[in-house]
């Protein structure tokens, strides 16, 4: 399974949402806060070209944030994603 990473800040109820999902399904994750450090908010933007929170990552691919992860699991293809 490859490694999820989540990118959160505190405070966000979307970051806590993408959360509550992957808690459900059991599926271990990295979480990095971004709350309070500029060079962790940078190394997302780098890693995902996006700059709002959450961002996620299975394994190096850049999937979103929780609407795109929440798109996913009722489209059924976070599992498949979950298991390259």
């Amino acid at each position: 399974m490859p490694e999820v990473t989540i990118y959160t800040r505190m405070m966000c109820g979307y970051c806590v949402a993408a959360k509550r999902l992957l808690d459900n399904k059991g599926i271990k994750y990295r979480e990095i806060d971004g709350s309070f450090d500029q060079s962790v908010r940078q190394e997302m933007q780098k890693r995902t070209n996006r700059h709002t929170f959450p961002q996620i990552l299975i394994g190096q691919k850049a999937i979103g944030g929780c609407d795109e992860l929440h798109m996913l699991e009722r489209s059924g293809k976070l599992d498949s994603l979950l298991l390259v």
